[in-house]
């Protein structure tokens, strides 16, 4: 994958924030087989890159995604990841990364959309940003982690009146329910996602991963990254991977750093 205009998928490393964007503008950044699979190498490429400790994920042009490529599925074509089902929806759905994820939606994110920004860890949103789940309108369902991830993130009956209405709602709205983090006029929201992604960034590494981990791991019922998860007594989460973090080379830095007045030297190990 490279970052090139042509290319469905763009990554760019900066300070520490791997940027990824969806660059299909012209079909309004609707999920193909190439993007899936440049998205998924995109996730890939993060988690193994040491320099890069979150990722925002944005689109070009008005739309963030408006789901799955219909046109490309009328023409019988798959739109999973190459060789990675695994991944699921648009190379993302099921896809794990321990490094934060932060939406920066830019515009219309229906459908797919919106399942990519439920299966984001953070989400900033431009104020023309309108969410939803419209599957039921069309005799689907939002199969792609919608329908299993909008009650985890929602209240019932919140999660209930978008699933079963298909409606939409303007980002002021997703704000008040608790959808999403941020609400920015459309200009500011890549600059937004990128300060917070910042100062996630300051933090200890391991420290971030691993209080991402605990946190999905210790949601009531199975995890909807990994269904063992919901199996596990918190306590005992909580002692696994504290002790990770405890006794980390970063343990020792972070203290020592507060103590000598300084910026700490993070080395997420």
């Amino acid at each position: 994958m490279s970052d090139t205009s042509a290319s469905p998928v763009l990554y760019d490393l900066r300070d520490g924030v791997a940027v990824i964007t969806l660059n299909r503008p012209e079909a309004m950044n609707s999920v193909n087989a190439a993007l899936a699979t440049g998205l998924g190498e995109a996730i890939e490429k993060a988690a193994t890159d040491p320099a890069a400790r979150v990722v925002v994920l944005t689109g070009t042009g008005r739309a963030f995604c408006a789901g799955a490529d219909l046109k490309a599925i009328s023409r019988g074509e798959s739109i999973a990841a190459e060789g990675h089902p695994e991944w699921g929806f648009a190379g993302l759905a099921q896809h794990w990364l321990d490094k934060p994820i932060i939406a920066a939606v830019n515009g219309f994110a229906m459908g797919g959309g919106t399942e990519l920004a439920l299966a984001s860890d953070l989400v900033v949103a431009a104020d023309t940003a309108v969410f939803g789940l419209p599957e039921v309108k069309r005799g689907l369902i939002a199969g792609a982690g919608g329908v299993i991830r909008l009650q985890r993130q929602l209240p019932m009956k919140r999660a209930l009146e978008l699933a079963l209405t298909g409606d939409g709602i303007e980002a002021a709205v997703a704000l008040d329910w608790g959808l999403i983090n941020r609400v920015v006029p459309a200009d500011q929201v890549l600059d937004t996602a990128l300060e917070l992604a910042r100062k996630i960034a300051a933090n200890a590494p391991l420290s971030v991963q691993y209080s991402k981990q605990m946190l999905y791991r210790t949601q009531s019922g199975p995890s909807d990254w990994n269904p063992a998860w919901g199996t596990e007594e918190p306590w005992a989460v909580n002692g696994e991977l504290g002790l990770k973090v405890f006794t980390s080379a970063d343990a020792m830095e972070g203290p020592r750093a507060f103590a000598e007045k300084r910026e700490p030297n993070w080395q997420g190990k």
